[in-house]
């Protein structure tokens, strides 16, 4: 890469010190990265009306000369309004700006001008006029979709194309091709340079689309690369070589076929002498924490230790007294390490840890803390992987000297974010659930039905069986007061609903400590109904609990939903899920619908993923992923799998990418993932 493209942008012509500080508040702080700075919309300049026919209502292009110089009045409150017009032979469009102190220098009588804007009514003259418009003078790249950029109060969109256009200009010949000409010919790819004009300044939408797919192809195929090089293929490690069939021949139930095969391929990666690194993916219920245990067994059995962190205090301890069932009487000593933990009791459990005197320890955050240390730890467990960054996933591996690593997810993903997500892992899915297992039968009603609920939940009470009701608040919201805040429905429910009933309260604002005691109660029976909120999404399980009513289901995306569904329907019995909205649209309507319709978790990642993006998927980044910046997730997925198995086959040739034509490829990986990315 030319030296010159890392030069600072506030030495950039037409730059400078002022703009460069508005210009790094966007993250563009060199050459390259204005390059790389695209477009978020268009606006179509390609068709430019004359004043008498352009359209009403709808964004156009006006072109003609200027009749007069732009005249500046004050309005009251200290506003501003400045008037012109166009002229275009006998027909004139008046020209209005608002609170604009500088559009009046820019304009000049008897010029031509070209104003983009919407055509419409003066309500006192009745006259056709365009407010605030943008516009430029005729003759200046007319025809072309004219980029929109993310901007700053201090630097418009207009200043940005200027400044785009200046560094496309200064990059002939000088712009190093990043991609190998196999790939340009092979996929019929635009060359760089290329690219980036029809990206910034196209003429048309299929030159912008040419020019959007070399980009997102470069993007995806460089993030592969980047997270495949991170995949320990053939790395030595430690070779676990004690079987799990004498865990699994003792289990009180039979495991399903999938369970069983997940055991098999794990143990073969343990037994292998490379690091294993396998995602263990499996819908609500599926069965993954067996398979799990038969993973630390085998490692304990083998002499070393393991750990399993897991995103909350809820599920760590729910963790810790499964596997304490599973390992009873196995001789596997088994503890929990918290944050809520008194310092002498984490002490204690620290200095064991260190001494080999705990055999497999469960815990949340806590365990990636600097002094928490292993003996020998040869096995790192991370459940809910998507609630960790990459960051904290390695700052528990590195707790041991290249440990295996396995990671569970109860979330389903959808394969093409799954390929970039998991990039550096090998997939085992556990698609089958448990025997006796029934589907959860959903359904979607208005809140007008909540008296008929309320006696389909006590007809289930006197039966013996527990129900939740989710609500999206804690407390009170302010603008989000039209939402049942889940404090105020518990006491609601107490007092007025259920009053013979116990009635529990669970949210993420009670104490560690009071949040396990709430949940206890309620896995133990003395609890009949739990209102709470998305604290419970994740991994609680009662499998005396057959109903659950969400209100305020709008509110949640459809795999969330999924999630909090999970937690019934864990026995035999009959369970049914109902979500409450009192949102009628049409979109919101159809949406929920999807979860009534399917159980299939993978059918609803897809479908929520499609609905709402990939940027809402997760809500909070902490996946710990390289942005995107052109790359669309949702309907480039024959892309995503192209560049998924040409990564594979470029690293197999080039490891380290150290051929001359693939070197541009290593520098956008550093690029992507940061200077200190290496490759094996």
């Amino acid at each position: 890469m030319n030296m010159q493209w890392n030069r600072d942008i506030q030495y950039v012509k037409g730059v400078g010190e002022v703009k460069a500080r508005s210009f790094r508040r966007l993250g563009v702080d060199t050459l390259l990265a204005l390059l790389r700075f695209y477009p978020r919309a268009y606006e179509d300049w390609s068709k430019i009306y004359a004043v008498a026919d352009a359209p009403e209502g709808i964004p156009c292009c006006v072109s003609g000369v200027l009749a007069f110089p732009p005249e500046t009045k004050r309005l009251p409150g200290n506003r501003i309004l400045v008037r012109t017009a166009l002229v275009d032979g006998a027909e004139v469009l008046g020209i209005v700006f608002f609170n604009n102190k500088y559009v009046a220098s820019s304009l000049h009588e008897g010029e031509e001008y070209i104003f983009f804007g919407k055509v419409e009514r003066d309500a006192y003259s009745g006259g056709r006029q365009m407010v605030s418009p943008r516009f430029q003078p005729k003759g200046v790249s007319e025809g072309y979709l004219h980029p929109i950029y993310r901007q700053t109060e201090k630097l418009n969109s207009a200043a940005i194309a200027r400044c785009v256009r200046h560094a496309l200009e200064l990059s002939e010949g000088q712009l190093q091709e990043t991609l190998p000409d196999y790939l340009l010919k092979k996929y019929r790819l635009l060359p760089l340079r290329e690219a980036l004009w029809g990206i910034h300044f196209p003429k048309n939408e299929e030159e912008m689309e040419s020019a959007r797919r070399r980009l997102a192809f470069e993007e995806l195929l460089t993030l592969e690369l980047g997270l495949l090089a991170r995949r320990p293929d053939g790395k030595p490690g430690v070779a676990l070589s004690h079987s799990a069939k004498d865990f699994t021949a003792k289990l009180p139930f039979t495991l399903t076929g999938a369970q069983k095969r997940a055991i098999g391929e794990i143990s073969s990666d343990l037994a292998s002498g490379s690091v294993m690194r396998r995602l263990l993916q499996g819908d609500v219920g599926s069965g993954k924490t067996v398979v799990a245990a038969a993973a630390v067994y085998s490692c304990v059995k083998s002499g070393y230790q393991a750990a399993l962190m897991a995103p909350t205090e809820v599920l760590a301890g729910q963790h810790f007294r499964t596997f304490l069932r599973f390992f009873e009487n196995s001789g596997i000593r088994t503890a929990i390490l918290s944050g809520s933990m008194s310092k002498k009791s984490k002490d204690a459990l620290k200095q064991a840890l260190l001494a080999g005197e705990i055999d497999f320890v469960v815990g949340t955050h806590a365990l990636i803390q600097q002094d928490v240390t292993f003996r020998n730890l040869a096995l790192v467990i991370t459940d809910e992987q998507h609630r960790f960054g990459v960051g904290q996933r390695t700052a528990l591996a590195e707790k041991g000297t290249d440990p295996h690593m396995l990671v569970m997810s109860a979330t389903p993903i959808p394969r093409t974010l799954g390929l970039i997500i998991y990039g550096d892992m090998d997939i085992t899915v556990l698609d089958e659930l448990p025997r006796g297992r029934q589907p959860v039968e959903t359904y979607l009603v208005d809140a007008s039905y909540r008296p008929r609920l309320y006696r389909f939940l006590e007809k289930h009470f006197q039966s013996g069986q527990q129900g939740y009701i989710i609500c999206p608040l804690v407390e009170e919201g302010g603008a989000e007061s039209a939402l049942i805040p889940a404090e105020e429905y518990y006491e609601y429910l107490q007092k007025e609903v259920f009053p013979n009933r116990r009635i529990g309260l669970l949210h993420g604002k009670m104490k560690s400590a009071e949040k396990d005691r709430v949940m206890l109660r309620f896995q133990e029976g003395q609890i009949d109904c739990l209102v709470a909120t998305t604290v419970v999404e994740v991994g609680v399980d009662v499998p005396n609990a057959t109903v659950m009513l969400i209100e305020n289901a709008d509110r949640f995306g459809l795999s969330q939903l999924h999630q909090l569904r999970g937690r019934i329907g864990r026995g035999t019995k009959k369970s049914t899920c109902v979500l409450i909205s009192n949102n009628q649209s049409h979109d919101t309507q159809e949406r929920l619908q999807i979860i009534c319709q399917s159980t299939d978790g993978f059918h609803i990642a897809e479908e929520d993923l499609r609905l709402r993006g990939p940027g809402d998927f997760f809500g909070e980044r902490q996946h710990g992923l390289p942005a995107l910046k052109i790359a669309d997730l949702v309907n480039d997925t024959n892309m995503v799998t192209a560049a998924h198995q040409i990564a594979e086959k470029i690293l197999q040739n080039d490891a380290s990418l150290s051929l001359p034509e693939n070197a541009p490829l290593q520098e956008a990986v550093k690029q992507m993932f940061g200077e200190g990315e290496t490759l094996h």
